[in-house]
């Protein structure tokens, strides 16, 4: 089968198109045909090196996707060939034309879903669930401000939190961006380009500060966070490419909390409990996850590129 390979780490370019074996099952676990492959920021750390959990070299890069069941192993009960099924996590990577699986990364994906939105729902989702509702307990009735919006966590966290019954406030970029965050369900969009969007956020609380912040790029929004945090508020921190120097004191008059957060802490029952989570919301059709660009395979490389550019509006995929 063709595959993407990693042979040492380092830029874009390690992303090699080849020829790997096919896996086949053991006991249970299932083969996906992958009909599309997610691609996350994390994945372009591992493959520089940059990561504090690396694989074994080669590797596969990838662990969210969707397809069709190919083959089950011995005692596989939940999915029988031909099922569509998304996936969270696979033990031979995403990047390729199959994958395999262990049973519980496997999660039946409705007919109104599309394979690339498929791959669109892993690392995103199982994130912003995460943050909103297991690090930040964001109550109905609460405001949230997510930062950087328009990629594919923000687009999660923004229908997650509308769902659950809180006020929606995002910022973008671009004006696209903002459009489709206004069509994604967020109550108020902002420019984070504009000098005074913090300011306009604020008013629009009353002065009263928003109740959670999610930031996807603390080590330049951090400190200007803690200032439009309510009382009792709560900054989650999912992502961070650098240091940022903060005052202390803009969190001890609010009570308020700094949270940082990274997947592969979540607890097997708190998992579980996100893709109950998940699986209702797409099957009632209040979770739509939005694609923003498709790549073939073998064009890896630039949809690692993509991923890390300013301004991405909704999730890239690779289309084996």
């Amino acid at each position: 089968m063709k595959a993407i390979v990693v042979k040492e780490f380092g830029g874009p370019e390690a992303l090699q198109i080849g020829e790997t074996p096919t896996p086949h099952p053991a006991a249970g676990q299932v083969v996906v045909r992958v009909h599309a492959a997610g691609i996350n920021p994390v994945e372009t750390y591992i493959r520089a090196g940059a990561y504090a959990k690396l694989p074994p070299l080669p590797y596969t890069p990838g662990g969210d996707g969707a397809g069709v069941v190919e083959e089950v192993g011995e005692g596989v009960k939940t999915f029988s060939n031909g099922d569509r099924v998304w996936f969270s996590g696979t033990l031979t990577g995403a990047y390729a034309e199959y994958t395999l699986c262990e049973e519980t990364q496997a999660h039946p994906l409705p007919e109104r879903v599309s394979f690339s939105q498929g791959a669109a729902i892993g690392i995103p989702y199982v994130t912003a669930c995460r943050a909103l509702f297991q690090r930040a307990n964001a109550q109905p009735g609460e405001i949230v401000f997510i930062h950087g919006a328009t990629g594919g966590v923000g687009t999660a966290a923004v229908q997650l939190a509308r769902n659950r019954g809180l006020t929606v406030m995002a910022t973008g970029g671009s004006d696209k961006g903002r459009q489709s965050l206004r069509e994604n369900g967020a109550h108020y969009v902002f420019d984070h380009h504009s000098e005074n969007y913090l300011t306009e956020a604020m008013k629009t609380t009353g002065g009263k500060g928003v109740d959670v912040i999610l930031e996807m790029l603390a080590n330049v929004n951090l400190a200007k966070d803690l200032t439009l945090l309510a009382k009792y508020g709560r900054v989650i921190i999912i992502g961070s490419r650098g240091k940022i120097e903060i005052d202390p004191r803009d969190t001890m008059g609010r009570d308020a909390d700094i949270r940082g957060m990274v997947a592969f802490n979540i607890t097997a029952p708190e998992l579980a409990a996100i893709h109950a989570t998940l699986q209702a919301g797409l099957e009632n059709g209040t979770l739509h996850p939005i694609v923003g660009r498709e790549f073939p395979l073998a064009d890896a490389p630039l949809a690692h590129k993509a991923v890390m550019e300013p301004g991405a509006s909704g999730k890239i995929v690779l289309i084996p």
